[in-house]
């Protein structure tokens, strides 16, 4: 039982020590308790406090802003360079396609150019062969009619020396022999 004596004890204490503190503060006006002054330091040290974090909160602010401005503008430049750089090597690319395109043009009429040529050079080695076959069977034909002829001579001479050497005798014989040689050649030669 003395703990709840205690406790009830108390607890009568502590309303009454309430009621005389509420009781008190009623009478007296709101400057002069405690709390006010506590809450006018707290205004005044965040209204000083305040105007230097907000100093350096700007300022702060201000270097992050420039910061991204300066990063942005880099970009941006490094954009531009990159969009030169690509409008330039796509221009190279196009430019060696173009000449690409036109050397094998350039190739193809080389081609077709040593093609006709290759066939011009043909057809004038197969004429020089057709005239040098036809100039050697000129040749031969002409070797073939004199040799026939210089035969045929050596054959008439042969008959005529028969012929007069049955018929003729003596010195007479002889000298018409010998004449008849002398001019066979020359009625034989073609004109």
């Amino acid at each position: 039982m003395s703990m709840a004596w205690a406790a009830e004890t108390t607890a009568q204490a502590g309303a009454e020590h309430t009621e005389a503190a509420a009781h008190a503060h009623a009478h007296e006006p709101f400057y002069m308790g405690g709390e006010f002054w506590v809450a006018i330091g707290f205004i005044i040290f965040v209204a000083l406090t305040a105007r230097t974090v907000f100093k350096v909160v700007t300022v702060a602010l201000d270097d992050r802003a420039d910061r991204i401005k300066n990063q942005i503008d880099e970009a941006s430049k490094l954009a531009e360079e990159a969009q030169a750089l690509l409008a330039d090597y796509e221009k190279k690319q196009r430019d060696a396609a173009q000449e690409a395109e036109d050397m094998l043009t350039a190739a193809r009429r080389e081609a077709d150019r040593l093609s006709e040529r290759a066939a011009e050079d043909l057809e004038h080695a197969l004429k020089r062969r057709e005239q040098l076959a036809m100039e050697r069977i000129e040749q031969a034909e002409v070797a073939a009619v004199a040799e026939v002829r210089a035969r045929a001579v050596d054959v008439a001479m042969e008959a005529t020396r028969n012929v007069l050497a049955a018929k003729a005798t003596g010195k007479a014989a002889d000298g018409l022999i010998d004449e008849a040689i002398k001019e066979l050649p020359d009625k034989l030669k073609l004109h």
